[in-house]
């Protein structure tokens, strides 16, 4: 809890902090983080990083009431020159470099993993193809744990497609690790089965010169919850964080990031656009979409460059999209930064413009549509991957009728 007491006087006042002892006016990149699931309270929606999320629907994993594992997720990876596949210990030295959990579920998933895989692209290697990474569910009403890590060291360059699939409780934590001029670009695709509950916290650690390209594609699942936090060690990183998500009656799907600039002439771009579509009429609970962006530029991040942006269509009535940019700034000395955000029906005067010439409104609605996602989807970098996202997305439409 806050400490409000009032200090005896004559003394110097005590500085007033959360419940886990960090300052009130600490940076969002202090934020308290722990290897050890004792060191977190309870969630409640008095915290900040809980606030949007129904934690009656956590199934009991956030507050300790449900946490044994009952099952395994399963990860294939198909074999490639100049990659390495690895099944490790927890304790081994390089599980956690990119970071150690910043809240109590990411927690309890460190603590409870048995095991972690390590995936490695060697020095000055570069793989021409993508590589393929299937991940499944433990199953319906089934509980499991991951640790995944993809570290490219110095001057490698690859890109990874991770198909997330299946059902069941899941939680999870997965570094990315791009060494000095290294290049990766990562694609996550969440077609969880409805059943599926997924908690993510996602590390992001980017060297000298190095660029990372991460985007997270969210369809499936009823509740799906991905934090990734992405942070510098030297000077000349870029990041560039993309996402999609598309909610129907009865999910709840959240994207919670943080880029922390600590390092100079550093660069970040954000871009995540969500549609989502419900009934009012429903049983189920409203379609629900969550985005938080965090850009922290700390003192020293002279000459940093960041803009983030995020998009909401809310299609129909019963759905609701919750959109929080936030930038933070020590220093003057930047080259740019950014932020914009909105939630929105659609645009009546692109509808007015198709069907003027002849395009019957059904088809001018799928077309705004295709043409709102078609930002994020061109962004990546191979074309089945994006010809399976749009083939996603007109599913999606044919099921609202839209």
């Amino acid at each position: 809890m806050t400490d409000t007491t009032a200090p005896e006087t004559g003394s110097t006042p005590a500085p007033l902090t959360d419940r886990y002892g960090v300052p009130v006016d600490a940076t969002k990149g202090d934020q308290f983080s722990s290897f050890d699931v004792g060191a977190f309270e309870v969630p409640s929606h008095k915290d900040e990083i809980w606030r949007f999320t129904p934690l009656r629907r956590l199934r009991g994993i956030h507050d300790g009431s449900n946490i044994t594992a009952t099952g395994r997720l399963l990860a294939s990876v198909a074999e490639h020159d100049g990659l390495t596949v690895e099944t490790v210990a927890m304790d081994d030295k390089r599980v956690g470099e990119a970071g150690a959990p910043r809240d109590r579920v990411a927690a309890q998933a460190f603590s409870s993993a048995s095991e972690a895989t390590v995936i490695t692209v060697a020095k000055e290697t570069v793989i021409d193809e993508p590589v393929y990474v299937t991940v499944d569910g433990p199953g319906e009403g089934e509980l499991a744990y991951g640790h995944t890590q993809v570290r490219l060291e110095a001057f490698a360059n690859a890109t990874f497609v991770v198909d997330q699939r299946g059902g069941g409780t899941i939680a999870e934590n997965v570094e990315f690790i791009v060494g000095d001029s290294a290049h990766l670009e990562i694609v996550l695709i969440q077609d969880w089965d409805d059943d599926a509950l997924h908690l993510a916290g996602h590390h992001l650690q980017v060297g000298r010169d190095a660029t990372l390209t991460y985007t997270t594609v969210t369809f499936g699942g009823e509740l799906v919850r991905v934090s990734p936090f992405a942070r510098f060690t030297a000077p000349g990183g870029t990041v560039t964080l993309n996402g999609l998500y598309y909610a129907d009656d009865g999910q709840h799907l959240e994207h919670r990031l943080l880029v922390d600039h600590s390092e100079p002439n550093c660069t970040s771009r954000i871009l995540y656009k969500g549609a989502l579509q419900g009934d009012a009429k429903s049983s189920l609970p409203d379609a629900h979409t969550v985005w938080i962006g965090d850009v922290l530029i700390r003192a020293r991040a002279v000459g940093t460059d960041t803009y983030e942006m995020n998009r909401n269509l809310v299609l129909t009535d019963g759905a609701r999209a919750d959109s929080v940019p936030n930038l933070e700034i020590e220093t003057g000395e930047i080259a740019g930064a950014g932020h914009a955000s909105a939630v929105g029906r659609f645009d009546e005067e692109q509808l007015f413009y198709l069907m003027s010439r002849g395009i019957p409104e059904d088809v001018a609605r799928r077309l705004v549509i295709r043409g709102f996602f078609g930002e994020v989807i061109n962004r990546i970098g191979v074309p089945e991957v994006r010809e399976r996202i749009t083939e996603a997305v007109e599913l999606e439409l044919e099921s609202s009728g839209i």
